[in-house]
């Protein structure tokens, strides 16, 4: 018992670590002793999605759902039977697991999550939606919901689906990003570029925020500090530079370079 328990804190610190091998066959030694641990089949679970191996993560979780019902289990088996190319039994068993009392909400949330995935984002529209009629007050089924309207470029619906999120939980930089691009595509350059900035100051390394907010910027007519920003993201990351030679070109009265190495002149980035 003592040398399971070692290992399932040992499997967990690297999955933690995101040392999926290792937690892996941490989580498979404790398994080999005890076939139904519902902690180590979890962890096993995840090691092997991980590392795109989701047909293998099948069979620990049915072996132990055999010795009763685990809405976290259930859950995890649907992700791994879509991941596996089993799509409709994955979502059959989501749909299961979703309508089970009291509601389990990764259930709904991962639900929603592969509809949208096969194309059926009215249909993740409503899992999501039905899902806050239970727990209204859920901020991660908002934000949810929010991402879903932006993947259906509804960005209005987004924006004030996400505003709300924001209001109810404003030190989360995830909704600030997501809000930010909502603007963005609403057409609220000004708006959007002081919602990036937030996301830059919170994590300076965001390329794709500074990318955003260099596109925002152009927009808003003001090149010169686009243009320093499309330079700061491709700074030690030459392998962005199609991205911001595109950022830039797409930009009302932007540039547009026939050559790479144009491009990489202009931006102060030497070709090798």
């Amino acid at each position: 018992m003592k040398n399971s328990h070692a290992g399932l804190q040992q499997a967990s610190l690297a999955m933690g670590m995101q040392q999926f091998a290792r937690a892996e066959q941490l989580a498979a030694d404790v398994l080999k002793s005890s076939r139904t641990d519902r902690n180590a089949a979890l962890i096993l679970a995840h090691a092997l999605i991980a590392q795109n191996r989701a047909a293998e993560a099948v069979v620990p979780l049915e072996r132990v759902l055999r010795r009763g019902s685990d809405a976290e289990i259930e859950t995890l088996l649907g992700a791994a039977m879509c991941g596996a190319g089993r799509a409709a039994d994955g979502i059959a068993q989501l749909r299961r697991t979703a309508a089970q009392r009291p509601p389990f909400l990764p259930a709904y949330q991962e639900l929603a999550g592969q509809l949208a995935k096969a194309g059926q984002i009215d249909e993740a529209i409503a899992v999501v939606e039905s899902g806050r009629v239970l727990v209204p007050g859920s901020i991660d089924l908002q934000v949810d919901l929010g991402r879903l309207y932006l993947q259906k470029f509804e960005p209005a619906k987004a924006r004030a689906t996400l505003e709300a999120a924001r209001d109810a939980a404003p030190t989360r930089p995830d909704i600030m990003s997501d809000l930010a691009r909502a603007l963005q595509l609403d057409g609220d350059h000004a708006g959007a570029a002081d919602a990036f900035r937030h996301v830059l100051a919170l994590n300076p390394d965001d390329a794709l925020a500074r990318a955003n907010l260099a596109s925002c910027l152009l927009e808003l007519g003001q090149r010169d500090g686009g243009e320093a920003a499309l330079r700061t993201v491709l700074r030690g990351r030459p392998h962005l530079l199609g991205r911001v030679a595109y950022v830039l070109a797409a930009a009302p009265h932007g540039r547009f370079f026939f050559r790479p190495s144009t491009a990489a002149k202009f931006f102060g980035e030497q070709q090798s």
